[in-house]
């Protein structure tokens, strides 16, 4: 369906208005760093200077990108309020990481991911991991955000695709690969501003637009009553999405493992944590990412909805988004497009510039030690842009036959998220937990996984990667129980670590579960 959606001149000078700015600001953000020449410390966790509202914001812009603001979008037309569920949980996962998780990595000083898997078990666990790591970010997350990036903006501004993965690639490299992770994080400041800004701007039109022009709460009332399936949030096992979305276990089931590996243990959402003043700032951020968390299925989901009325005959759901956009008035829509390119790149910056965080403390300085500082952030960006330049040349052929790209990171990553979760929960709370029994979880992983996929069919993802997770548990205790006990154990025992939490962070977080508890008794 061809939209016409041609940015105008106006819109057009506004997009590069904010391109020109965004790099002026991250220059600025990179000169201002020390004149003897960045350290590792500065370039890959902002010289552990992050203020709350900038990890806040900078966790969200890392999260949010085309898969996300298009996928969601789509979602949000051919199923509902129920996909917002993905935004509500991770809400109450964050606050949980704050409180839980981060204390241990904070005490434990890291860099990286897999650094802390070999303070708590070996080098082979830590190796093993980050080869995984840097082969999924490069080959899955890396590649998504690219293509569907190219995409979004062919729909929208007419360029093609492949033009436009190129012309995202070169913007995230020109702002984060001389900065490093300070660029990336204060410069998602304006991102996400602009992202939030664009995207309640763009609700706001929808719901006026469906109300015509009665305003927003009459076209969010005409959309309730004209379409009460589409404010499920639990599905019934009658429902066509069900397999998407299986019911409770949305509460109680695999969503749990999923969000846990994303936002506790995913090396390009939790660096920004890493990065922070002091374990308080950084529970701070953790609060602030959670309450904009819960704002984004109005962004995202929304507008998808309000396309069932506006543009009942789309010929797939992921064209939802630029649907929308076309309806914008010339000078809103660049601006609005500009949120959803600064979208993709920020997630772009992130994730190169924790694959060349990982491949160079990981994996580099481990065959090649005790060189300069200079040396590695120079070794740091050359990972980063050739990661980008593989995943541009991949992009197409990997992702081109998929209809929905955003299926093919979830059923990917699905395989080994069960594995990560338990490695990282038994090794963090759990003694006796071994570096033998956390390898046996990651194989049994992706075994589980590609058994229950192809005997057992008719199962939702959701509810199998619940099941493999428990099965990867019992994998990893019995393993461990039958071996001998590490010995090499250099992490932080749990009795040095405060799991105490500041005034502000319990109000936040019973704010976060009484607002939740709230929109589901309200949209059971």
């Amino acid at each position: 369906m061809d939209f016409a959606n041609k940015l105008g001149t106006i819109d057009t000078t506004i997009f590069i208005v904010y391109v020109i700015g965004l790099l002026c600001l991250a220059l600025w953000i990179s000169r201002s760093e020390k004149k003897e020449g960045v350290n590792t410390e500065d370039y890959f966790l902002a010289s552990k200077s992050l203020p709350w509202w900038a990890i806040g914001a900078s966790l969200i812009a890392a999260n949010i990108s085309a898969e996300q603001i298009i996928g969601m979008s789509g979602s949000g037309y051919a199923i509902g309020l129920a996909i917002a569920s993905y935004e509500w949980m991770a809400a109450i996962t964050l606050v949980i990481v704050g409180k839980y998780m981060l204390p241990i990595f904070l005490k434990n000083e890291i860099f990286t991911m897999p650094q802390y898997l070999e303070q708590r078990f070996d080098n082979k666990v830590k190796t093993t991991m980050s080869i995984f790591w840097l082969a999924v970010y490069t080959f899955v997350n890396l590649t998504a955000v690219l293509w569907l990036g190219g995409l979004a903006i062919e729909s929208v501004a007419g360029v093609d695709w492949m033009f436009g993965m190129i012309f995202l690639a070169v913007f995230s490299v020109a702002y984060s690969l001389y900065g490093g992770l300070k660029a990336v994080a204060f410069t998602d400041i304006l991102q996400v501003v602009l992202l939030v800004f664009g995207g309640l701007l763009l609700s706001y039109l929808a719901l006026d637009a469906v109300a015509d022009g009665q305003g927003v709460l009459a076209g969010f009332g005409i959309l309730t009553e004209t379409m009460p399936d589409h404010f499920d949030m639990i599905l019934s096992p009658d429902n066509s999405n069900y397999m998407s979305l299986p019911g409770i276990s949305v509460l109680l089931g695999g969503m749990w493992v999923m969000n846990f590996s994303y936002w506790g243990f995913n090396q390009y959402i939790i660096q920004r944590a890493l990065a922070a003043k002091d374990l308080k700032e950084a529970q701070k951020g953790i609060a602030f990412a959670a309450y904009l968390k819960l704002l984004m299925p109005l962004i995202v989901v929304l507008p998808g909805i309000a396309a069932v009325i506006l543009y009942p005959t789309l010929s797939k759901p992921d064209e939802a988004y630029p649907a929308m956009m076309a309806m914008l008035p010339v000078g809103i829509k660049g601006l609005v497009f500009a949120a959803l390119v600064a979208a993709i790149v920020s997630s772009l910056a992130s994730m190169t510039n924790s694959i060349s965080t990982i491949f160079t403390m990981d994996i580099y300085s481990h065959f090649k030690p005790n060189k300069s500082q200079r040396h590695y952030v120079g070794v740091g960006r050359i990972a980063a842009l050739v990661s980008l330049c593989i995943a541009l040349i991949v992009a197409q052929p990997l992702l081109g036959e998929f209809d929905q790209a955003f299926q093919y990171i979830q059923e990917f990553t699905g395989f080994f998220t069960p594995g990560i979760v338990v490695i990282f929960m038994l090794g963090m709370f759990w003694k006796r937990a071994t570096s033998m029994g956390a390898l046996s979880a990651a194989l049994g992983s992706a075994v589980f996984s590609l058994v229950l996929k192809f005997a057992w069919p008719e199962l939702p993802f959701m509810d199998r990667v619940g099941l493999v997770f428990l099965l990867c548990l019992a994998v990893c205790y019995f393993v461990s129980i039958m071996g001998k006990p590490n010995t090499t154990d250099s992490s932080v025992s749990l009795d040095d670590v405060s799991f105490a939490t500041t005034k502000s962070f319990n109000v936040a977080s019973v704010g976060v579960i009484l607002i939740l508890t709230a929109l589901y008794a309200t949209w059971w």
